[in-house]
């Protein structure tokens, strides 16, 4: 497999080795040791699905106290895939790294703990797939709005459909005085 190591610390970008002939593909989406040799050294808990239409936006969601880390990819469809460090001592703090993952490149994105994260849906349908290094609690849930002005990522819609939740979300600036105990 083809590892590309982004200008987030931790964050990965995986391109698994694909084996295929007239009858279809094969390829490992997850393996223990192989993955562990880039870094991957987490053990993952939960593995969750998710299926999204065209123009959904999921998003920016993190855990406040107990952070997930994400190994995430497309089983259909095509999603524009986004992180966004969180880690107050990172030097990359505040910062994005979005690619796109689709059926079509089989690409997979490693998102550490310490680490928003959303995407939104480029396809008809997409159907996104996720193991996480630890449980979710919908008590521990925090977010950032998507069109976040600092944060600043270029997403490739301009109207998304979002969920109440996800509109209502906090802008960065919010976020970081509660991170960094600032007062705004």
């Amino acid at each position: 497999m083809k590892v590309i190591e982004t200008k987030l610390q931790g964050c990965l970008i995986i391109h698994p080795d694909v084996h295929g002939d007239n009858r279809g593909f094969f390829l490992e989406t997850y393996q223990e040791e192989r993955y562990a040799e880039y870094g991957i050294k987490y053990k993952f808990v939960q593995d969750n699905r998710s299926r999204s239409s065209f123009g959904v936006l999921r998003g920016l969601h993190f855990q406040k106290t107990r952070p997930q880390g994400k190994l995430v990819s497309i089983t259909r469809g095509e999603v524009f895939d986004v992180a966004v460090d969180l880690r107050p001592e990172s030097k990359t703090f505040g910062e994005y790294v979005g690619v796109v993952l689709s059926e079509e490149n089989n690409t997979q994105l490693f998102v550490p703990p310490g680490f928003a994260h959303g995407f939104c849906v480029l396809s008809e349908l997409a159907d996104f797939s996720y193991k996480c290094t630890d449980y979710y609690s919908p008590s521990d849930e925090g977010g950032i709005i998507w069109n976040d002005p600092i944060i600043n990522i270029e997403w490739p819609i301009k109207d998304p459909n979002l969920s109440e939740k996800d509109r209502l979300l906090p802008t960065f600036d919010d976020v970081k005085c509660n991170i960094l105990g600032e007062k705004k």
